[in-house]
């Protein structure tokens, strides 16, 4: 395995929160494809404690979750995906890509092929809100995405080390 990663620092734009930990794409964490990839992810994510998953695609609006993080594996497919708000950072989503939201963090599809696919999980098998950008801001919501804590493990590579782990409590001195 090659895998390389992004980390993309996102600010609150005054309709999306985005987060105080950055976004972090890991890019050919697999080779494998459709069903098998999707069996490899859901497993690999429930080992490092990421359940309550999902396979379908990411919504063609702008959303967030103010409770929970959220990890997205494409097993299918490609897409243009949008994280941090209309002025966001774009990204191009592929089989094999694996990509960590903390809480706050906007994300839309702008386009994809008609076979894209993601399996999504939460830490500790978290239900998500979903707060659209045309929805009202929720009240505190800057304080309610800041506390929610950073998981045990990262969804993929579990390694306290490395990873989601190790860049998300470097920015709070843990």
């Amino acid at each position: 395995m090659n895998a390389t990663f992004e980390i993309y620092n996102l600010s609150d734009d005054g309709k999306i929160p985005n987060s105080k930990y950055p976004v972090i794409v890991y890019h050919r964490v697999f080779s494998l494809e459709g069903n098998q990839a999707a069996d490899f992810l859901e497993n690999r994510f429930a080992e490092n404690g990421w359940s309550n998953a999902f396979r379908w695609r990411v919504y063609d609006y702008h959303h967030y979750h103010t409770n929970t993080h959220e990890v997205l594996g494409v097993y299918a497919g490609n897409a243009i995906l949008q994280i941090g708000g209309p002025e966001g950072e774009k990204l191009e989503a592929q089989i094999g890509d694996v990509i960590v939201l903390p809480a706050g963090t906007g994300h839309i599809s702008l386009s994809h092929s008609s076979d894209f696919a993601v399996v999504g999980a939460y830490p500790n098998a978290a239900e998500p809100d979903l707060i659209r950008i045309d929805d009202q801001r929720p009240e505190g919501v800057r304080e309610t995405v800041d506390a929610v804590p950073v998981p045990d493990l990262d969804p993929i590579f579990a390694d306290h080390a490395s990873g989601v782990v190790q860049s998300w409590n470097e920015r709070t001195g843990r």
